[in-house]
């Protein structure tokens, strides 16, 4: 598991800091659940976590910012899986924890999906850090050694995969199968 740090908007916060930015995550998750995406600004997250709008923005460049953060701290907070088995097992048992993980709240992987494709620096680096973190798991799955293909290929097919669910291609109680599925196909022969 990431530290609550890695996965805030910015580093080095002080404790009053680290609280505001908390509540301004839990207001937009409070309000995602009540509102659809397209609806929500950051001057009303902000509101909702009784802080300025100036203040949110000290914190968030964006309410993409806000919504890639909030995902980020669903996925870093969620303790890693413990793996065992040949490597295909491990990586099934990966495959199930991040669909677990990713489908534990779809509000936020729907906003996620389209926050995390907008064109912020912010959320750039949001997207490096998640993305490095799912290559990590896979990684820790099929071992040091795995072929650079297979792991570019799991990415591309994984990212895939919650791009259709976020799109509503497929629902987030599908995602798994559909993964794992295709994961199937992926170790046959590479694992």
């Amino acid at each position: 598991m990431h530290s609550l740090g890695s996965t805030l908007p910015r580093r080095g916060l002080n404790a009053r800091q680290l609280e505001t930015v908390g509540r301004l995550l839990d207001a937009g998750l409070s309000l995602l659940e009540e509102s659809a995406y397209e609806d929500l600004t950051l001057r009303l997250i902000a509101a909702g976590a009784n802080v300025s709008p100036a203040t949110a923005y000290t914190y968030f460049s964006s309410k993409d910012h806000l919504f890639a953060s909030l995902f980020w701290r669903q996925v870093a907070q969620a303790p890693e899986p413990e793996l065992s088995g040949e490597a295909a097992d491990r990586l099934h048992q990966t495959v199930r924890y991040i669909a677990d993980v990713v489908g534990a709240s779809p509000t936020v992987a729907e906003a996620a999906t389209k926050s995390l494709l907008a064109v912020d620096p912010d959320v750039a680096r949001i997207r490096v850090e998640i993305g490095t973190h799912w290559y990590g798991l896979f990684t820790r799955a099929l071992g040091e050694d795995v072929d650079p293909a297979v792991l570019r290929t799991l990415m591309f097919t994984f990212s895939g995969a919650l791009l259709e669910a976020g799109m509503g291609v497929i629902t987030y109680d599908d995602l798994f199968d559909q993964l794992d599925s295709a994961v199937t196909v992926i170790a046959r022969g590479n694992v």
